[in-house]
């Protein structure tokens, strides 16, 4: 991978272990969710305002993503009011690493070779060694099988969206509007949930929501962006390189607890991201 295409998805993996980040510091996971998602195609408008309206042979690959949105934000609501941010969050992302290598692998038939291979296995490898401790407690247990059902829904999307940004040459165009159409349904399907009173609270954090949305957005930018440059399975590989972001953010910012499975994940992550860069 080119230095100047790993170095974007290294930016993309920090801003997305962020914005995770302001889901446990400010309001319920619900809430914080819903503004950091609005609030994400909020900051999405004007650059999709400014690439055009989206064709019709973009508008089919947003639908699908979409969809595949709303359950990735469904499974994570679930798993962060059950556990920690530092077990819950190398779950969701550390599965979709895998399953999206393997579909890289077997059905797109990228070059991901012997070497990006192996660093991707070991980036996994720091996965299973974080989530080990959910195994025994029926609290995480549970947090533990709604963020592998984000796991996949994030595999879903990630394939959906480097196919469609490479297939309609148009990525900017079709990641900027993505967030628009993913704010519009989340606002609605709130709204006809919940009723305008659950706006309310959130408005207090307005300011962190934005901070939030934009992190959420630019990151997934860049990921989109690189992965029209680069192998989806390698660029999804270094980008939850944010498993190893999200855990020193969860013990310095969050204080959680520092263990030693997190110490030795980290090795692996780096480890794994320097095989990828070699490749």
């Amino acid at each position: 991978m080119e230095l100047s295409i790993f170095l974007v998805v290294l930016l993309s993996a920090v801003m997305q272990a962020g914005w995770n980040v302001i889901l446990k510091i400010r309001l319920d996971p619900f809430s914080a969710l819903v503004l950091v998602g609005i609030c994400g195609g909020i900051v999405a408008l004007p650059f999709a305002l400014w690439f055009g309206l989206p064709g019709p042979t973009v508008l089919p690959w947003i639908g699908a993503s979409v969809v595949c949105h709303l359950s990735y934000y469904a499974f994570l609501i679930g798993a962060y009011t059950r556990a920690d941010l530092g077990m819950t969050y190398p779950v969701a992302r550390g599965s979709a690493l895998l399953m999206t290598a393997a579909v890289s692998i077997l059905f797109l038939h990228e070059p991901i070779g012997l070497i990006g291979t192996i660093g991707i296995l070991l980036l996994a490898s720091s996965i299973l060694i974080m989530a080990r401790h959910a195994f025994g407690h029926s609290l995480e247990g549970r947090a533990l099988v709604l963020a592998l059902g984000s796991g996949v829904a994030v595999t879903a999307f990630t394939v959906i969206d480097g196919t469609a940004a490479r297939l309609t040459g148009q990525a900017n165009l079709y990641t900027t509007w993505l967030f628009v159409f993913d704010a519009v349904v989340i606002a609605v399907l709130v709204l006809a949930w919940k009723g305008r009173a659950v706006l309310g609270p959130m408005m207090a954090f307005l300011p962190w929501g934005l901070l939030g949305g934009a992190m959420l957005f630019v990151s997934y930018w860049l990921s989109v962006w690189a992965m029209t440059k680069a192998p989806i399975g390698l660029v999804t590989a270094v980008r939850e390189s944010s498993v190893l972001f999200g855990a020193i953010m969860a013990v310095t910012l969050l204080r959680e607890p520092l263990r030693a499975d997190r110490v030795i994940a980290a090795v692996l992550v780096v480890g794994g991201l320097t095989l990828i860069k070699i490749h």
